[in-house]
């Protein structure tokens, strides 16, 4: 299966877990954009948003997309706010396939309750944050995706078995 696989979706969603099965699987690259920004600066995706707020990060970010889209046979597994930015929706349309990967607000607070490298949730209420976020960015997911995929509840091998098979009925229609 030839081409670009790009990953969307909530923080939690497991982006980042379906992205490393799913290129083994399909023998592609696999990469992190948050990873590679931290890579990239040396510092941790929290220390950023500290000393540059998340309107620094957000650049950082876009370069960062606009970096991997352009390679060839990828997994990409993009920041759960990659798609607030119109250029990052137009990169990630413009170079590959865009798989939303969706859960529901219950699901993504479990997974991601304990995680203090979320910058986004450390505040109050961090399950009212997951729901606003949701609210905000599940339009912009929708906007772009080629697939959506719920993960809620699934095994990581059932959701990267339901992708391919997706896959496969997109190249066979193409």
């Amino acid at each position: 299966m030839a081409g670009n696989i790009f990953l969307i979706g909530l923080m939690g969603a497991g982006k980042s877990t379906v992205g490393r099965l799913l290129s083994k699987s399909l023998d592609k690259t696999f990469y992190d954009s948050d990873h590679e920004i931290e890579r990239k600066t040396g510092v941790n995706i929290p220390l950023i948003f500290e000393l540059e707020g998340e309107s620094g990060f957000r650049k950082r970010e876009s370069q960062a997309i606009a970096e991997l889209v352009v390679l060839n046979n990828i997994v990409l597994a993009t920041g759960g706010g990659a798609v607030l930015l119109q250029e990052n929706r137009d990169a990630l349309s413009a170079h590959g396939i865009v798989v939303y990967l969706r859960a529901s607000v219950d699901e993504l607070w479990h997974r991601t309750r304990g995680d203090r490298n979320r910058p986004l949730l450390q505040t109050e209420n961090p399950r009212e944050r997951l729901q606003t976020l949701f609210s905000q960015r599940d339009p912009l997911y929708r906007e772009i995706a080629d697939l959506v995929i719920d993960t809620g509840g699934q095994p990581v091998t059932s959701i990267v078995t339901q992708i391919e098979q997706c896959l496969k009925v997109k190249d066979a229609n193409a």
